[in-house]
């Protein structure tokens, strides 16, 4: 396990864009992190630097039933898609790519 040294908890596409341009400028590492439902360890700061815990960035922004898409932040899970497309016919597997 190879810990981060900062978590940070931005709520924000401008708060990820300032705290991303000041680690590139300081040289120090960003580990991404959604929502914990992935199995790659993703969180794994072998060299240190900032997780960005993308969590609370939970806003599904547009959903267009005519062609079946839908465009969510990072911390939007499965679970709470479903939950908002409840009632429209439409619902989100588990294993789905794309």
């Amino acid at each position: 396990c190879a810990p981060p040294d900062v978590v940070v908890w931005p709520q924000s596409v401008g708060q990820v864009q300032e705290l991303a341009a000041l680690c590139y400028r300081c040289r120090v590492p960003m580990v991404p992190f959604g929502t914990g439902t992935g199995l790659e360890g993703g969180v794994n700061a072998v060299k240190g630097g900032v997780c960005f815990d993308l969590s609370r960035m939970d806003a599904i922004t547009e959903l267009s039933l005519e062609d079946f898409s839908v465009a969510v932040e990072p911390g939007v899970t499965r679970k709470a898609l479903n939950s908002h497309l409840r009632g429209t016919g439409l619902w989100f597997p588990v294993g789905t790519v794309g």
